[in-house]
């Protein structure tokens, strides 16, 4: 069969309009590139500076957040404390088995590197009772409940020969918790209703 295409011969003119036309598109392919390059680099700038506006303000609302939570936490720390004290001036301060004479509470007392607070303490002539307060008593509470005899005496030295309690008093316990002061020979010192139970059976000398 015979072949109907032309055979035309590549003239120079049209040569030369094929490489313009070719160096006209590569132009055109690295402009598109470019603004392609100028608008990635607008928009990771923009992400960047997104980022950077929204992550302050979350910093922000963060340190609100915890501002107010640390507020939340001591007032309800210090509602605990002043429910427990006032319990035990009202109740005479007659439980561990003891009658109590007077009662400090919010001790703070600093050695060299080491710091401790106390809660309530109680005193008569020959014991000290060391009650921790907790609004919601957790089982991480009991290694600084047990640390307190060892730093008073250390604090105090002119009590190292009386008898040292423990108790840890809360608005709510748990059964693991309790079961634990027990273990520990803690007293267990809760709200019931409106009046403060004193769970003492356990409990040992420190």
């Amino acid at each position: 069969m015979e072949n109907l295409t032309p055979n035309i011969t590549p003239t120079f003119e049209s040569v030369w309009v094929l490489m313009q036309e070719n160096a006209r598109q590569q132009k055109e392919n690295e402009r598109i590139f470019k603004e392609q390059i100028a608008e990635n680099e607008r928009r990771r700038a923009e992400n960047e500076r997104f980022v950077k506006e929204n992550w302050a303000n979350y910093e922000k609302r963060m340190k609100k957040m915890e501002k107010e939570m640390g507020a939340w936490s001591s007032n309800h720390g210090s509602f605990a404390e002043e429910y427990f004290y006032n319990s035990f001036e009202n109740e005479q301060q007659n439980f561990f088995g003891e009658q109590f004479d007077s009662m400090e509470r919010n001790l703070k007392s600093r050695s060299m590197n080491i710091e401790d607070e106390y809660d309530i303490v109680l005193y008569n002539h020959t014991s000290v009772a060391i009650i921790e307060v907790k609004f919601k008593a957790h089982k991480n509470d009991l290694e600084k409940t047990l640390q307190k005899a060892t730093t008073f005496r250390l604090f105090y030295p002119e009590y190292k020969d009386y008898k040292i309690y423990l108790g840890l008093a809360s608005m709510s316990f748990y059964p693991e918790l309790e079961e634990m002061c027990s273990e520990q020979g803690i007293a267990i010192i809760k709200q019931m209703g409106d009046s403060v139970v004193i769970n003492d059976a356990h409990l040992k000398v420190f």
